[in-house]
């Protein structure tokens, strides 16, 4: 079953946020090859810049890794690893495209005894049932005998330094108690938070995906009883900071749900459940929670700053783009959701983002981000959605400075709670 993992070749297929970190890691010990289809990304990466944010220059320069968008490159290794993006449709089912795409790749590619390991969030099922035909179409070759499936979840959160993929645990299955061990010992070598083996494939595939729905149900939560604690009036965050006082209290903050995890994996298990002849409940109505919060906020906002200004539409600046804190990320950002709805309601929006690409803002949403905030009160409403680090440390003036007198400020994720903002502005809070 190929060559001993003391001695053995890599190849990490796609390098984005999970791959890329998992590839430098592997190369202090192994051999690697890391492949990506994007040529814009590759020429990027060698010249020691990662988008992302999540990989320093200097160390990206110097790490023994091999980067490459020729498929070629990766012919023969002991150890393939897909690592790239599993995203909806329009109608919130699966696109496994890129999955298929990419064991298209390796099926080509691999050698007898390779083993091949699917870290990409997948429903239950996915890697024998769809990854092992694909593979074994391109390959000529036969799943479990000629070479062997693994299952590895990734467990990146970007913009986290604590929990790094050299200090988490790793979970791993294998197709056989071989190709298990062997992946329990080639992770076991890069991360300080251990090896748990699994019972199978489809038990690891399983973990993977309620670690996201699971925090996508209790973020619903909090949203939810935001939404009935702004109809009493009182603060959503003072609620929170009295509760968290209790030992066994969920630390979870209202907000939006966007990125590619956590809004969304859950609907990889409601697709299987519904495969399965179930009708999810509790999943889906996290999902609509969430995914209606952003039309919420621009509701409340709307309701806020219509008689400020009369009725008519009302100048807003929206602080922050990405879909989280302190990451440059667009994709699946709810930010833009609250952003065209308040343009719906007919009021006009600025958007600036600290940490968001210009270039990637205006291709993917046709929104030109703000090159600088200018101090000049001219907003009728500000809007803190996205508590970059940036944004956090404003002071009372600096928030203050960007709003005309008798406007509002809208913040949205409690950055703010403790500033002193002035007599002559209002402070709102969802």
């Amino acid at each position: 079953m190929g060559n001993p993992v003391s001695n053995c070749s890599v190849a990490v297929i796609g390098l984005g946020y999970v791959g890329l970190p998992l590839a430098l890691a592997l190369s202090r010990h192994h051999t690697v090859t890391g492949y990506d289809t994007s040529k814009v990304r590759i020429q990027e990466l060698k010249r020691g810049h990662d988008r992302t944010g999540e990989i320093p220059p200097s160390v990206l320069r110097a790490a023994p890794l091999a980067i490459t968008d020729a498929a070629g490159a990766i012919r023969g290794a002991d150890f393939y690893i897909v690592t790239v993006p599993t995203p909806v449709d329009d109608a919130n089912r699966p696109d496994l495209g890129h999955v298929l795409a990419a064991c298209d790749e390796v099926g080509k590619a691999m050698k007898k005894g390779a083993i091949v390991v699917l870290e990409s969030t997948v429903y239950p099922g996915v890697t024998e049932d769809v990854c092992g035909p694909a593979l074994e179409k391109a390959s000529g070759m036969v799943a479990g005998k000629d070479f062997f499936l693994g299952y590895s979840p990734e467990r990146i959160n970007p913009g986290d330094r604590d929990h790094t993929v050299d200090k988490i645990t790793k979970v791993v299955a294998g197709q056989t108690p071989e190709a298990a061990k062997a992946l329990a010992e080639l992770y076991g070598a890069i991360t300080q938070g251990g090896v748990f083996v699994a019972k199978n494939i489809k038990t690891a595939e399983a973990a993977k995906v309620i670690e996201n729905a699971q925090r996508d149900i209790n973020i619903a939560f909090i949203n939810e009883v935001s939404m009935i604690f702004n109809r009493l009036g009182i603060s959503t965050h003072d609620v929170l900071a009295a509760a968290k006082t209790k030992w066994n209290f969920l630390k979870f903050e209202p907000g939006f749900v966007g990125g590619h995890c956590i809004g969304v994996d859950p609907f990889y298990l409601a697709y299987l459940a519904k495969e399965l002849g179930h009708e999810p409940e509790v999943i889906l109505a996290g999902r609509r929670i969430n995914d209606g919060m952003a039309k919420f906020a621009a509701e409340r906002i709307h309701a806020w700053l219509s008689p400020l200004v009369g009725g008519k539409g009302g100048k807003v600046l929206v602080l922050g783009l990405t879909f989280k804190e302190n990451v440059p990320d667009l994709r699946n950002t709810k930010a833009v959701d609250m952003i065209e709805a308040l343009q719906a309601m007919g009021h006009r929006v600025d958007v600036h983002d600290a940490m968001a690409d210009p270039e990637e803002a205006e291709r993917f949403y046709g929104i030109k981000l703000l090159p600088r905030l200018e101090k000049s009160r001219a907003y009728d409403c500000v809007v803190g959605a996205v508590p970059h680090a940036v944004y956090i440390a404003f002071s009372g003036n600096t928030v203050t400075s960007l709003v005309r007198p008798g406007g509002i400020i809208v913040d949205l994720k409690g950055m703010w709670r403790h500033a002193h903002l002035g007599q002559d502005v209002t402070r709102y809070e969802i």
